[in-house]
């Protein structure tokens, strides 16, 4: 068997290895980009995953065990589970307020929302109903938190200082994500059916723009580049990526990423956008001003919720089922990587 082969055939068999695999070398993935730091075993059955939200104060990564209704805490530093908390039916969107010590988390099975203490991590508060939690944001200015109902076709708001639903906003579609603009202090709204990027007062709870996303079909999932005021939002229905300029509230490309795109992450420090898709494809970006060239692209398994780690450039994968067994996989940008012009 030629040298090449055998060097390709052993980088996939770690690359799909269910147990701990740390490398101080990390092994090169073929046409991504990307490199295998390691792969950590999960607790729970091997059963699907879905939100993620990292704390970089406590190096604490929070993760939805969904179909396990669990939420587990992952120390990034130790690569470690810290806890496994049960009690959280069939959990969707988690969202971390260090500032409140709070963690927030849809347990979409009895729709409600759930609110953790982050130093005892006991739920501490509930609030609903809402037909379908989905996922979640935080206004800080007006301590409030926001809701995507994938179902109901609102966007539900709660007082963080109760825990107490104060009112549904209608959208007229069904709710993809919910995020915080922080720049303008705003939140945004990905809405299915209308394919439009909704922006709301969160002080009023009123919608104040709408804005049409042509060309991408059922918009779900988004990522913020807060320096340069870019969204970026995926179509669900039709393997489609928007850019769009939150200053001007205007559509500036379309590319396009793996079949039924869910979860995004936008690394900042290095530029890269990273696009999950339920298919197992994710797409790997780098920004250029407002322009998007595409980096590689990772084929795994449920691969359709993506982290990262800001201060250390890693990328964190939970993967519901490799070899029978739940894994978290983290990969490490490559220092060198060509990039090839995608639209």
């Amino acid at each position: 068997m030629p040298q090449l082969w055998i060097t390709l055939l052993a980088t996939l068999l770690v690359f799909f290895a269910p147990g701990p695999s740390v490398s101080t070398q990390p092994h090169a993935i073929p046409g991504s980009g990307m490199a295998l730091v390691a792969n950590i075993p999960m607790p729970g059955p091997p059963v699907r995953f879905d939100y993620q939200s990292f704390n970089p104060a406590t190096g604490l990564l929070y993760i939805s065990h969904m179909n396990a209704s669990h939420l587990v805490v992952f120390n990034v530093r130790t690569r470690k589970v810290v806890a496994n908390l049960p009690g959280f039916s069939s959990v969707h969107g988690v969202f971390v307020v260090p500032r409140l010590h709070r963690i927030y988390a849809s347990a979409t099975g009895e729709h409600q929302v759930l609110a953790v203490d982050t130093r005892t991590l006991k739920i501490i508060g509930r609030a609903g109903p809402i037909d379908y939690p989905d996922g979640i944001a935080y206004a800080p200015r007006q301590n409030r938190v926001f809701v995507s109902d994938e179902h109901g076709g609102v966007d539900a708001v709660i007082n963080a200082r109760t825990n107490r639903l104060i009112t549904k906003i209608p959208l007229g579609g069904g709710a993809g994500n919910t995020v915080y603009d922080p720049s303008t202090g705003n939140i945004l709204v990905a809405v299915h059916h209308l394919d439009q990027l909704v922006t709301i007062d969160p002080a009023r709870a009123v919608i104040t723009h709408r804005l049409y996303l042509p060309g991408i079909a059922d918009p779900h999932g988004i990522a913020l580049d807060n320096a340069a005021h870019l969204a970026f939002i995926a179509g669900e229905s039709n393997h489609s990526l928007a850019v769009v300029n939150l200053t001007t509230m205007k559509m500036l490309g379309k590319y396009e990423v793996g079949d039924d795109p869910d979860v995004l992450a936008f690394d900042p420090g290095l530029q890269r956008l990273y696009v999950a898709a339920e298919s197992g494809t994710v797409a790997i970006f780098h920004l250029t001003g407002t322009r998007l060239a595409r980096i590689g692209t990772l084929q795994m398994p449920h691969a359709h919720t993506v982290s990262i780690d800001p201060s250390t450039h890693l990328v964190y994968f939970p993967l519901q089922d490799v070899h029978g067994h739940p894994i978290l996989r983290i990969l490490r940008p490559l220092a060198q990587a060509s990039a090839r012009r995608t639209r």
